[in-house]
């Protein structure tokens, strides 16, 4: 086994404190997602879009990385072969975990994208609809740097190829309900890879995975990556 491609979801921020999008208290339950998370509702209320996600990043100042993130980050540090780390997740704790073969498939709450120069740039803090992109200086266009429902997910072409390529899959903390991931299981089954579902509960692929571990992401992603490793 070489090459190794591992999705992680919501599920493995939540133990350090950021709110899943589903569940009784995810982010949805306050918000639908028609309301905060679609382009048609950037155009509509972008003063509404602007305050969900200036929150979320705030947020992050409150949480670090857990011990999940951090044995990924081990991982990557260790392991000799290929590996890709995809995140659906649009905060940072991968990143400051130490994780650097990474994508953010869905975009980053610390960037910003402006529409006016199609540039895309790091951003701390509130942003704001009346934002001023720092490389044109244009005012009011710059909008989170997030792939909202309807747009298409970033690197897909490089996920491709990695999934195509890959020895093992391993899916960590996803609900399997967000298309395309969703059906990343899918593709490389047909390419003749191992697969791995750790979560809490199973999720709505998990029929899909050759081996199933549950519980934290916390205690269960440690426990396999020194299994591995050792």
């Amino acid at each position: 086994m070489k090459n190794i491609v591992i999705l992680t979801g919501a599920g493995i921020s939540a133990e350090s404190g950021l709110a899943t999008f589903r569940g009784p208290d995810g982010l949805w339950e306050g918000h639908r997602v028609e309301d905060v998370c679609t382009p048609e509702a950037y155009s509509r209320d972008p003063t509404l879009v602007h305050q969900f996600y200036d929150a979320r990043r705030a947020k992050l100042g409150e949480v670090e990385p857990n011990a999940a993130h951090l044995a990924l980050a081990r991982l990557d540090r260790e392991w000799p072969g290929e590996l890709l780390l995809v995140t659906q997740n649009v905060d940072d704790l991968h990143e400051r975990a130490g994780s650097k073969r990474l994508l953010h498939m869905h975009g980053e709450l610390t960037s910003g994208w402006c529409l006016a120069c199609d540039e895309r740039f790091a951003w701390a803090g509130p942003m704001g609809e009346l934002a001023s992109c720092p490389v044109c200086q244009v005012a009011g266009r710059v909008r989170p740097d997030i792939v909202w429902f309807g747009e298409m997910p970033y690197d897909m072409d490089r996920i491709e190829r990695a999934l195509m390529d890959c020895d093992l899959f391993v899916s960590i903390g996803t609900s399997g309900a967000v298309y395309p991931a969703a059906g990343f299981v899918q593709t490389v089954r047909y390419c003749g890879a191992r697969t791995l579902e750790i979560n809490l509960e199973p999720s709505q692929g998990s029929i899909f995975f050759d081996e199933r571990r549950y519980g934290p992401a916390g205690i269960e992603v440690p426990k396999w990556i020194e299994e591995l490793l050792g």
